[in-house]
């Protein structure tokens, strides 16, 4: 889902009479010390039974009765996505489901509840200034790899590799080992060989590849890029690419998990 259309969505709306919108951050991250207990049970519980608590005494039934239909969709959502849980809740929701927006995210929430005409969007709008389109590029010699990734989840990824014989960057499927020859056997001698044509045509190799990263970058609208590998062939490679990369990290990654390599990146 486009976040951004959403939330321009989102500015827009503002609820009448007892009608109202409501908001909920929800903290559920595991590594959070605070979270050691499911506490964000408690969290929940705790706002819920509050709002009801206020409109009981304000002896409003028919936004009571709204309130607690918002409620049993909440519940229902959590419930139905507990085994799926990440780091985070985000649930702007009415009673008529005009508004309705659930999702679970990969990011540490601060615990807030609303129930007022409009929805609170200050946070919304941090995490997806904080955490936007982004492509982590894993080079290393002979092989590139991209990591795409969107408010701190995985969309994608994709390996290419030069076929050194046809000098020729192809996009590769399932898993790749790194310092792989393609076209070249693994003897030492072949290796060697290898080397010595890296060092000779690596500035020209990057340079073929390098089109197609700033192809991917535009179609897939990164906002953010990153290059991750040896210092030589990091840096190389962005010297050879029209977009602006934000950050060079010197360390080779390129076998990692994924999620690991987004953990060390994007922090």
């Amino acid at each position: 889902m486009d976040v951004t259309k959403k939330l321009k969505e989102l500015e827009n709306v503002r609820m009448e009479g007892n009608n109202k919108v409501f908001t909920m951050y929800l903290n559920t991250d595991p590594t959070d010390p605070d979270q050691q207990g499911g506490e964000w049970k408690i969290h929940i519980k705790n706002a819920m039974r509050n709002f009801e608590t206020y409109l009981e005494e304000a002896n409003n039934k028919e936004e009571l009765n709204n309130f607690q239909l918002v409620k049993k969709n909440v519940v229902k959502y959590i419930k139905e996505n507990e085994l799926h849980q990440l780091k985070g809740i985000i649930i702007f929701a009415t009673a008529d489901e005009v508004v309705w927006y659930a999702d679970i995210v990969q990011m540490r929430l601060d615990n807030e509840f609303y129930w007022q005409e409009s929805p609170e969007l200050s946070q919304f709008r941090k995490l997806i200034t904080s955490f936007p389109k982004t492509g982590i590029i894993l080079v290393q010699q002979n092989q590139i790899k991209v990591i795409e990734s969107y408010l701190n989840q995985l969309e994608n990824t994709f390996t290419y590799e030069l076929d050194v014989e046809e000098e020729t960057w192809r996009v590769m499927q399932g898993p790749r080992k790194g310092n792989s020859t393609t076209g070249l056997g693994s003897s030492n001698l072949q290796k060697d060989n290898f080397d010595a044509r890296y060092e000779a045509n690596q500035q020209r190799w990057y340079k073929s590849i390098a089109p197609k990263l700033d192809k991917q970058a535009k179609d897939k609208k990164w906002e953010k890029i990153f290059v991750v590998g040896q210092a030589f062939a990091s840096n190389e490679l962005v010297n050879q690419m029209n977009k602006p990369v934000d950050d060079v990290i010197l360390k080779n990654m390129l076998d990692h998990e994924e999620t690991k390599v987004m953990q060390e990146v994007l922090g």
